[in-house]
């Protein structure tokens, strides 16, 4: 059993397995460590992928994990207007997906080592310079020497806590039930009605075989399965079945699946002497509709290059890591933009979000910047006071979310 290696990753979701699998085609000596006793459980997000994703993260993803093909998106508002950004891509069976990726890693040479969940970090140094990292854990864990360590751990952001090099972000909790017989044209429904997830939005993502997931975030924690629940009673969903109903026989409550996500911009420090954040453990979600998965595998694939270029020349130091700053920061979402539009949107009452809903065109994908200006105009025109209220910063968070190289 390898205890020691050129890069530890400590985290086998999307964003560790990608990490692990394209240090390993680097040449580099790998361990990916999971702190579950199996890849892909519990899951955590909605599933999905663009095609500008996959392109950009040339993915060659295999028919095995990947639940339905989908033609985009659609923005519901608070009076029922819909709106729509036709751009297709997948919903995986997250799961297979995370298993197949960390599969593919152990292919190209990883070692990858369930139940293994890290507890202790020590910095190594050599001549007074920085050397590594001695990692202890508990579980099945042992002691692992690592030149550099990519953090993949999620939301925990266990090696920030560790080192102290981060605080805890702001998050934002969800929640999701899986549903069956679903009615379905290919487009993931997005609900932005505040009444049921306040700060917040309900989804349905639609899978193979008539079913869907259903859920809800909300920065309001507490009541999220009353305010799901009521969400479905209230609409379209309440004859439809839940394959894990939200009450058990004896009547004691339980979970759907779900978890917290990370609100609030990427971490200011994403790198580190020996050590790289990805994912969500960095903060690389959309602020908007709080998409994690492509950003968590692109990153990781940043960071494998960096690792790799800091390993050849034999400084691991975070002055030689800081190019993964530069190189993530290039390529993601404006985040700050979007904090701001994404504040102001929910300062706003229902009938102004519905009112910004109508004056947008009805094919969201085609409002180009002279499309933003002309549905600038029409708010204000419509109710001028609106300005004040910031509506165009709300408006512009819709366009900004939408990423150049990854889609929805």
């Amino acid at each position: 059993m390898a205890t020691e290696c050129d890069v530890l990753v400590v985290g086998a979701g999307p964003g560790g397995g990608s990490a692990a699998l394209h240090s390993a085609r680097a040449g580099l000596s790998v361990i990916l460590i999971e702190d579950h006793a199996e890849i892909g459980t519990p899951v955590h997000c909605g599933e999905c992928l663009s095609d500008i994703a996959v392109a950009n993260l040339e993915l060659d993803i295999p028919d095995s994990v990947i639940s339905k093909r989908v033609e985009g998106i659609r923005v519901i508002f608070p009076d029922g207007t819909e709106k729509k950004l036709s751009e297709s891509g997948y919903v995986l069976e997250k799961h297979l997906f995370e298993q197949w990726i960390a599969n593919e890693a152990v292919a190209q040479g990883a070692s990858l080592n369930l139940k293994h969940k890290l507890t202790g970090m020590t910095r190594i140094e050599k001549d007074g310079q920085f050397s590594g990292w001695l990692c202890e854990g508990k579980g099945e864990a042992f002691p692992i020497t690592a030149k550099v360590i990519i953090d993949a751990s999620g939301v925990a952001g266990v090696c920030s806590k560790l080192t102290k090099l981060n605080e805890r972000p702001k998050v934002i909790a969800g929640m999701q039930y899986e549903m069956l017989e679903v009615p379905t044209d290919g487009y993931l429904d997005f609900y932005i009605w505040p009444k049921y997830a306040k700060k917040g939005y309900l989804w349905m993502i639609p899978k193979c075989d008539g079913r869907a997931n259903v859920g809800l975030v909300s920065e309001e924690k507490k009541g999220l399965i009353n305010d799901l629940d009521s969400f479905i009673e209230n609409t379209h969903f309440s004859d439809l079945e839940v394959v894990n109903p939200p009450w058990r026989e004896d009547g004691r409550s339980i979970r759907g699946f779900g978890g917290t996500i990370p609100i609030s911009g990427p971490h200011e420090r994403t790198f580190f002497d020996g050590l790289l954040l990805v994912g969500d453990a960095a903060g690389f979600t959309s602020p908007l509709f709080e998409g994690g998965s492509h950003l968590a595998l692109k990153s990781a694939v940043f960071a494998a290059e960096t690792a790799a270029a800091a390993i050849a020349s034999g400084d691991y130091s975070k002055s030689n890591l800081a190019p993964y700053q530069t190189a993530w920061k290039k390529e993601f979402p404006p985040y700050e933009k979007i904090l701001k539009g994404k504040t102001a949107l929910y300062d706003l009452s229902d009938d102004d979000m519905s009112l910004m809903g109508r004056c947008f065109p009805q094919e969201m994908s085609a409002m180009g910047p002279h499309g933003k200006v002309m549905v600038g105009l029409r708010l204000l025109f419509r109710k001028p006071s609106l300005y004040f209220r910031r509506i165009i910063p709300a408006m512009l968070a819709f366009g900004y979310s939408r990423a150049k190289y990854y889609g929805w």
